[in-house]
């Protein structure tokens, strides 16, 4: 949200936070990161804005057609029950449809609007997510470390500690950069116990960008498991500081990197995993890093802006 105000700003866009309780904060739309329920585009109405949702889905981006197809028809029984409307209110569900526009960053979240819930094509722009000028100004490095490094925060969702078991068992050094929650999360307890400096290494989070990018630079390449994602930041950092990638096996990976990153074909410890991992090993410093376009924060803005033009100048021929 700051980096996309900032470089609108720098596009030419005025934008403030949103304050509801200013009366005399005026504005031409509210673009809305999130999931608002429909009684919230209710008040926008009210007040003469449209608004633009800009949501992340992350889970449900990564699931079959067929899966998506049996949730958008379990909600859609939901909502046509003769029952339950004050609950319904506070769902999102309806308002996918109901807004003036969606903004998602990849063709699989645009999926999951028109199959789950109905949102009209017409109403949903696939804007990319930007990277810091940190990263892409750093460019390849020297990758003479001898370990791969995975960046993240330590949580489940995450499987530091699976990719942890299988970085001994496989006897391939990783370099796990990242921290917890909070220090008593048992999780973090458990990742901790497999640290052994020699083939799980571990640095809590770095403080700057450019420590970050030079820690990329070095290593031999990049690993990552993680139970779901919609456009993994730190997949993308390590493609841009010259990495090659080894990740899981899913719609936003796919959609992303294509043919040009190795995969686990499932998420957890298994035997095909952890040749994988030893395999993506020995073969990283022959392997080249993803080529895909790179997006800054200012061509994020232009692509937004461009959206917000074309949703007001709809408000307009509505009227």
């Amino acid at each position: 949200m700051e980096q996309t105000k900032t470089a609108l700003e720098r596009a030419g866009v005025e934008v403030e936070f949103l304050r509801w309780w200013d009366g005399r904060q005026r504005g031409d739309l509210i673009h809305f990161f999130g999931a608002p329920t429909p009684a919230y585009l209710q008040m926008a109405r009210q007040a003469g804005l449209p608004v633009l949702i800009n949501t992340l889905f992350t889970d449900s981006c990564n699931r079959s057609l067929s899966r998506l197809k049996r949730q958008g028809w379990l909600i859609r029984a939901m909502l046509s029950a003769p029952f339950g409307e004050g609950v319904k209110q506070h769902l999102p569900w309806r308002s996918y449809p109901q807004c003036a526009h969606n903004v998602v960053g990849l063709e699989a979240e645009r999926t999951v609007l028109n199959v789950v819930y109905r949102a009209p094509d017409e109403r949903i722009s696939v804007v990319p997510y930007g990277m810091s000028a940190v990263f892409i100004n750093a460019g390849p490095g020297v990758r003479k470390e001898p370990y791969l490094i995975c960046t993240g925060t330590v949580t489940e969702r995450k499987n530091f500690v699976e990719l942890a078991q299988m970085a001994r068992t496989a006897q391939t050094p990783v370099l796990f950069v990242g921290k917890p929650y909070h220090e008593g999360d048992p999780y973090w307890l458990r990742f901790q116990k497999l640290v052994d400096n020699q083939w799980v290494r571990y640095r809590s989070h770095v403080d700057s960008e450019i420590e970050m990018a030079h820690l990329l630079q070095s290593a031999r390449g990049f690993v990552f498991m993680s139970n779901y994602e919609n456009w993994c930041l730190s997949a993308h950092e390590a493609a841009v500081c010259g990495l090659p990638l080894l990740v899981q096996d899913q719609n936003w990976s796919r959609e992303r990197f294509g043919d040009q990153a190795r995969y686990f074909p499932t998420i957890g410890v298994t035997s095909e995993n952890i040749a994988r991992l030893k395999q993506f090993y020995q073969d990283a410093p022959g392997l080249p890093a993803p080529e895909i376009k790179i997006y800054t924060w200012d061509d994020v803005a232009l692509q937004l802006k461009a959206v917000y033009e074309r949703t007001l100048n709809s408000k307009s021929l509505s009227r």
